[in-house]
């Protein structure tokens, strides 16, 4: 009874002395709990001060370190750090200078798994995907045309705000976009930095290359559905379209002369005027037109860029090669108004309906006579001046 009792005692004692210990473990718990709790606070107020401390004082955005601040500080500075070892180009990221140098090492790791095209910026890669899906969301509120990306959606969106943010370094030319800017400086510049691989031609737009390039793969993709005729560039067979509807809505004030392109009007006009500012700086000749001047100047440069695939004759100008490829084609796009009879040149057509109308333009200011042909009075014109041109090489006599 007594060994009973004693043991009851010693087990209320042993379980005292547990359930304050228990007591003590329970409180030191608490109190690291608390201590941790302070340190999450402090850590996030420290968070939160140094969110405050990192805000570019520029723009107002805020930063998550002082090196992210300081990265963004260059936008403002307009200092450009890394430098590409290739072209000199500089840039503000060593991120964007790592993917530019994929330009030059035509490195192009990104794939696309439905049609195989292949990009070197992985976002370029998600934009073309968006083609195959469809998914165009970005919307324009206030002509709700649709877009695949934010970038063009923002460049669209300046055609209804009017905002030009981008102004010409050398003028006070403004633009809606940077592309159109460098475009345009160039003309202040003079750089070319597109290159024709084929014949050393350059240009100052990518877009001009790569038309230009058409003179050598005799690629046209685009064709007139009225007559089968095949151009290098939509903008010609636009115009191309006039000739089938026949409207000719630039009427000259003068003579009453209409003309199917505004251009066209122009250039007549210079022959009212007799006006021809544009003067060559190796012999003086003077034009009316800017594109006859440098059509002339590519002949004392002998510059003949445009060859014929067939016998591999060169010319000067895209326009003397197409008239020599009919040869070749036997193609007669010209049709007399009059009669059926056709012909390879616009000028001969034009000499030959004159033996229809009877037109005589070209007047002797000696003796009134009249002549179709300009020709045919610089011709006759010689018998008034007695200039004979023309000279044997056995005999020296002269000819008319």
């Amino acid at each position: 009874m007594r060994d009973s009792e004693s043991c009851r005692i010693k087990h209320t004692e042993e379980k005292t002395e547990l359930t304050e210990e228990k007591k003590e473990e329970d409180e030191e718990l608490r109190e690291e709990e608390e201590k941790h709790h302070v340190k999450t606070e402090q850590k996030a107020l420290k968070k939160i001060r140094d969110k405050k401390s990192y805000t570019c004082p520029q723009c107002g955005e805020s930063l998550t370190n002082k090196q992210s601040l300081q990265i963004h500080m260059r936008v403002h500075a307009g200092e450009k750090l890394f430098t590409c070892n290739q072209c000199g180009k500089p840039f503000l990221w060593a991120s964007a200078l790592k993917s530019h140098l994929r330009v030059h090492s035509k490195e192009k790791p990104y794939s696309c798994p439905i049609c195989g095209n292949s990009f070197s910026l992985l976002n370029n890669l998600k934009a073309h995907q968006k083609i195959h899906t469809g998914v165009r969301d970005h919307m324009c509120f206030e002509c709700e045309k649709t877009f695949i990306t934010s970038s063009h959606l923002k460049r669209h969106q300046r055609i209804h705000t009017g905002e030009k943010p981008y102004k010409c370094s050398h003028c006070d030319k403004r633009f809606i976009h940077s592309e159109s800017r460098k475009g345009h400086e160039r003309i202040h510049t003079g750089e070319r930095p597109y290159m024709c691989n084929q014949c050393g031609s350059s240009f100052k737009l990518k877009a001009q290359l790569k038309v230009h390039m058409g003179v050598h793969t005799g690629e046209k993709p685009f064709t007139c559905d009225q007559c089968g005729k095949s151009f290098a560039q939509s903008a010609k067979l636009k115009r191309h379209m006039n000739v089938h509807t026949g409207e000719k809505l630039h009427e000259c004030n003068q003579c009453g002369k209409t003309f199917l392109w505004d251009s066209g009007l122009r250039s007549h006009l210079n022959a009212h005027l007799k006006e021809k500012p544009h003067s060559c700086s190796l012999c003086g000749k003077r034009f009316s037109h800017l594109q006859n001047l440098k059509h002339h100047e590519k002949l004392h440069k002998d510059v003949r860029e445009y060859m014929c695939f067939e016998c591999e004759k060169t010319f000067v100008t895209s326009t003397e090669l197409k008239q020599h490829e009919r040869i070749h084609t036997g193609e007669k796009p010209y049709k007399c108004s009059q009669c059926d009879k056709r012909f390879s040149l616009s000028e001969t057509l034009k000499r030959h309906e004159k033996i229809h109308t009877g037109e005589k333009p070209y007047t002797c200011d000696q003796c009134g006579k009249t002549f179709r042909h300009k020709y045919h009075l610089k011709v006759h014109i010689r018998v008034h001046t007695g200039e004979k041109p023309y000279h044997c090489t056995a005999c020296e006599k002269s000819f008319a």
